[in-house]
Order: structure tokens, then sequence, then C-alpha cells
């Protein structure tokens, strides 16, 4: 006898969503670089799952649907503000999903803190040169023309400092796990 899956009910397509909420935003950000446009589409999506007329079996499936949807959203929504961003080509965005669909032994709460405590000690310009990237949301060329730098510094310094962050979360998290736990 063969077992059907029953649809997910309106509750559980809340919850998964809620729970992967920070992912999918975070790969709506990725398309339209606008933190405000990105929630509003994450929101969007989570009202389409609940009332359009679509089923889910699993979080797999709901989880499929709300990446392909808040990109297809976010492409959308760069094409009505016309805006000039240079998004990532298909390829890239589809690893970064696949990547952010798998489950995660570290909570995003536990990066993000050990991000904040991490960027306390980068040295305040270093931190100056990052405030401009990525909150201010210059290019790399007039961050460049700011801090009156050849571009080339800038690319290597943002290298050299995605690195030296990269390794001190990934220190961060691994002394945080508890004993017979394996870093990831």
């Amino acid at each position: 006898m063969v077992q059907t899956q029953m649809p997910m009910s309106e509750s559980q397509i809340l919850q998964t969503l809620m729970n992967w909420r920070s992912r999918v935003s975070a790969a709506v950000w990725i398309v339209v670089r606008d933190a405000h446009a990105a929630e509003d589409i994450f929101q969007n999506v989570a009202l389409k799952a609940l009332t359009k007329d679509v089923t889910f079996d699993n979080d797999a499936s709901l989880l499929s649907w709300a990446f392909i949807t808040a990109r297809r959203e976010g492409l959308d929504w760069l094409h009505r503000h016309r805006r000039e961003v240079v998004s990532l080509r298909a390829e890239l965005l589809e690893i970064l999903e696949r990547d952010w669909q798998s489950p995660s032994h570290t909570s995003d709460e536990s990066r993000l803190g050990a991000l904040e405590t991490c960027l306390e000690a980068t040295p305040e310009d270093s931190r100056r040169l990052l405030k401009l990237r990525y909150f201010d949301g210059l290019a790399c060329q007039e961050v460049a023309t700011k801090l009156g730098i050849n571009l080339d510094t800038i690319y290597k310094r943002l290298s050299r400092l995605h690195e030296s962050l990269r390794q001190c979360i990934e220190g961060k998290l691994a002394t945080a796990k508890p004993p017979g736990v394996a870093a990831q």
C-alpha cells in the first residue's frame, strides 16, 4: 500500500518559512542589494505560500519553491526599479541557494555573534573600509576615490579582510562548540 503524504498546514508552512527567514532574505538581498526590499519580498513569498493555490508535502518542497519565488521576485523588483546593480550569475545564485537550503549545525545567531566579536577586534581603518563598502553601499571605485587609494589596493584589502573575518568566525564557532561536537 502506497502511503501519500499530507500537505503541510498553514501553521507548518509559516513555521518553516520563519525558521528559514534569514536565509531566504539573504538570498533576496544578494539579488536586490536592498535590505528593506529583501524583507518586503520575503513577506510577499510567505503570503503567496499561504494564499496561492499551491500545496507543499514537506519542508524541502516548500523551501525550494520559496527560494525560486524569492529570486524571481527579486529580479522583478530590479526590473521595476531599473537599478544598476551588479548581480551574480544565475549559476552562482543557484549554488548559494543550495548552500542556504542545506541544514546548518550553527545557528545564524551564533554566526552573527562571532561576526560582531571579530569586527570589534578589526582595526579601525579596516572597519571603515567595510562600512563604506557594505553598509554605505559604495562601489569599490567610490571607496577607492573616497579613501584616496588605488582600486586594486581596495580589492586586495577587502579580500584579506574577508579571509581574516572568515578565519576569525570559524575559530570563534569552533571554540564555542560543546565538547565532542565536530567543527563545521
